[in-house]
């Protein structure tokens, strides 16, 4: 380790500053969402089993609700324009505008050059969690996916069913793309559930048993029509590992949401960024 220098205290002193203050992002208009989603029938369920994944599609001014059923699981969501699949979630974006965790009020943000709202949350019932005393909390968009790369790197394995395949075949099974077209547009996700934070002393991302439970939902507005994927990761509730055939695992359910007629009048679909492109040329 180098030696510190005399004025290693005052440069640890240093106040942060947040580098992306959000004062300014536009607001949802939660009252409206809450009342459309209050009359709103579900239209549609689909599962996603245990240690694979499900697609769904859900049209601008819809909602979809993910709900842990029969046990305690995590899963990982993917979102694209269900137009143009070159849109899809940002979770580096999306967390450095609102934060490491999502909960009620906060949204899914879309890729460059679109940077839109895809989604907001409107409804979360792990709210209460807030942040343990280890640093964790619930769904968060620091975490990329388990995948079969990171589990061959660091032990040879060749696990077909951790989140990245899940979520491969998923997208796969809903355009007709091969699997090599689809795992392109496989992309960091919203770890929906699952409880995570970094160690203080090394900094390492951890994950520990989720705090969800049978019944748990978290439900979204779809601000753009919407191709999702969910993964019902093979760590279960992620208490002790992923990308393993030995973690008690349980669906995810899904269900697609329609309000009534007229329930969100005065709502429009949020515009494409407004940067012109230019670059400085």
């Amino acid at each position: 380790m180098t030696q510190a220098p005399a004025d290693a205290e005052a440069r640890r002193a240093a106040a942060p500053v947040i580098c992306y203050p959000n004062e300014t992002l536009p607001v949802p208009d939660m009252a409206l969402y809450a009342q459309a989603l209050e009359g709103a029938e579900v239209i549609e369920t689909v599962l996603a089993a245990p240690r694979d994944a499900c697609s769904f599609r859900v049209e601008a001014g819809q909602f979809f609700r993910i709900t842990s059923v029969e046990g305690p699981q995590v899963g990982d969501l993917n979102l694209w324009n269900a137009d143009d699949l070159s849109e899809r979630f940002y979770s580096g974006k999306t967390r450095a505008l609102h934060g490491t965790h999502l909960t009620t009020g906060e949204r899914m943000w879309s890729a460059f050059p679109h940077l839109r709202p895809m989604a907001t949350i409107v409804e979360d019932t792990l709210g209460w969690y807030g942040i343990d005393q280890y640093g964790g909390s619930v769904h968060d968009v620091i975490g990329t996916r388990c995948d079969p790369y990171t589990g061959n790197l660091l032990s040879g394995s060749q696990y077909h069913h951790c989140c990245h395949s899940n979520l491969i075949r998923a997208l796969a099974d809903a355009t007709g793309m091969s699997l090599a077209e689809a795992e392109p547009h496989v992309h960091d996700v919203l770890n929906v559930f699952m409880c995570t934070g970094f160690t203080r002393d090394t900094g390492q991302y951890f994950m520990k048993a989720s705090p969800v439970r049978p019944g748990d939902q978290l439900t979204f507005f779809a601000e753009i029509d919407l191709l999702g994927a969910l993964s019902a990761c093979p760590g279960g509730d992620c208490s002790s590992e992923h990308s393993s055939d030995s973690a008690a695992c349980h669906p995810l359910q899904v269900e697609i949401l329609a309000p009534r007629e007229g329930a969100l009048e005065g709502w429009q679909a949020p515009a494409r960024n407004g940067y012109d492109r230019s670059h400085g040329r």
